[in-house]
């Protein structure tokens, strides 16, 4: 998030990586539109849901945050990890964490105490007395302490939290290894096909393994996602080493293209096996969703390999097309963070007040809101930062 950029920690580096600027713009309106996709049928949980009104539809929409699940949260725990080494050599390890508390902690706060219990409020406005019950919310839906304690949550800050223990696990390492200056980090050089094609291959391991215990859509720990776990902890890990390198900038667009070729081969082949062995009892391959069963096996296999060569497709391609200051460049690099914050709450209040009295096909709907919602997102982030002192925490 904003934060976690050069201009918001006080780094400037060599030169401006406007590219990451306008790709975490870019992963931001994936997650609205994530969101907005489960709010009309696909699968995964969200405060407010209308179902699918159809199985093709929910299908479709499943098949897209499917797809945005596997890749783009690791993506986002890369970049994050890329620009921590800068901030910590240049500010020191108490102001460093001083201000991962101040820029990550406070919108944490303020979601999980206020915006959370709204987005609830605003959800279950309408909720019949059995839906009410199901949520260990009071009915008639009041604002009660009942209501209250049931309603606190992270929500989608989860991320901020998980990515806030990340922080804290850097300058813990950086303490454990004498190295508050960064002089022992080493500057490795771009890693090869072979290296790259041994990390898809750990990964999916150890996402495979995790999944038995933890299946894929089982939230634990406040987390709704920690089956994905090992995706995000080693992205951030290696944005952390390709900081030292300048990996963003040296990475090889045509390796990039090649992976992300392969990555379109493993969804024609290891995705359909996976899905071919969920759907065909006769194959006897398990669930997909975890559980050490073969079908589990090949999506974990797919999903590595998406999520590796997806993020540097995309690294590639904002750093072809998105590499100068532009005309939206300051607004996307001010308020993305922002606009991840307040997302759920307007999409929730939006689709439950002003959409749900229309009734049309899924996936018609799902075109209206994005149209709607996701102008609406980011112009309230505008509006937000323009409160008194709002800017310098986000």
């Amino acid at each position: 998030m904003r934060n976690l950029t050069a201009t918001s920690t006080g780094v400037e580096p060599k030169s401006r990586i406007y590219f990451a600027d306008y790709l975490r713009a870019a992963l931001v309106s994936l997650v609205v539109l994530h969101h907005i996709s489960i709010t009309y049928g696909a699968s995964g949980s969200f405060y407010y849901i209308e179902p699918a009104t159809s199985a093709a539809a929910g299908g479709l929409l499943s098949l897209f945050t499917n797809f945005n699940q596997a890749w783009f949260l690791g993506c986002f725990f890369l970049i994050s990890g890329y620009f921590s080494p800068t901030s910590f050599d240049h500010k020191g390890p108490r102001k460093f964490l001083t201000d991962r508390l101040i820029r990550l902690g406070i919108p944490l706060l303020i979601f999980f105490f206020m915006l959370s219990p709204i987005t609830v409020y605003i959800a279950f406005s309408h909720a019949s007395a059995a839906q009410l019950a199901s949520a260990g919310l009071p009915s008639p839906l009041a604002w009660t302490w009942q209501f209250y304690a049931n309603s606190v949550g992270t929500g989608p800050l989860w991320f901020v939290e998980m990515l806030l223990i990340f922080e804290f696990g850097y300058a813990i390492w950086r303490f454990a290894t004498s190295d508050l200056s960064g002089q022992k980090e080493k500057r490795r050089s771009f890693p090869s096909y072979r290296k790259i094609f041994i990390f898809i291959l750990l990964l999916a391991v150890a996402s495979y393994l995790i999944r038995i215990v933890l299946p894929i859509n089982a939230s634990a720990l406040g987390f709704p996602s920690l089956f994905d776990l090992p995706q995000y902890l080693s992205f951030f890990i290696i944005g952390t080493v390709a900081a030292r390198g300048d990996w963003l900038r040296k990475m090889p667009g045509s390796m990039a293209k090649r992976v992300f070729g392969i990555a379109l081969v493993a969804t024609a082949t290891l995705l359909v096996l996976a899905i071919a062995g969920t759907e065909v009892s006769s194959l006897g391959w398990g669930s997909l969703v975890g559980q050490g069963s073969l079908s589990s096996a090949f999506y974990a296999l797919w999903d590595s390999t998406w999520a590796v060569g997806m993020t540097m497709f995309a690294i590639a391609f904002f750093r072809r097309y998105f590499n100068s200051p532009g005309r939206f460049w300051k607004f996307f690099s001010q308020h993305f963070y922002t606009t991840y914050i307040l997302q759920a709450t307007i999409i929730v209040a939006i689709a439950a007040i002003v959409l749900s009295p229309i009734h049309i096909e899924s996936l018609l709907k799902f075109g209206l809101a994005s149209v709607i919602i996701l102008p609406t997102v980011w112009a309230a982030a505008y509006v937000v930062r323009k409160i008194p002192f709002a800017d310098r925490v986000l």
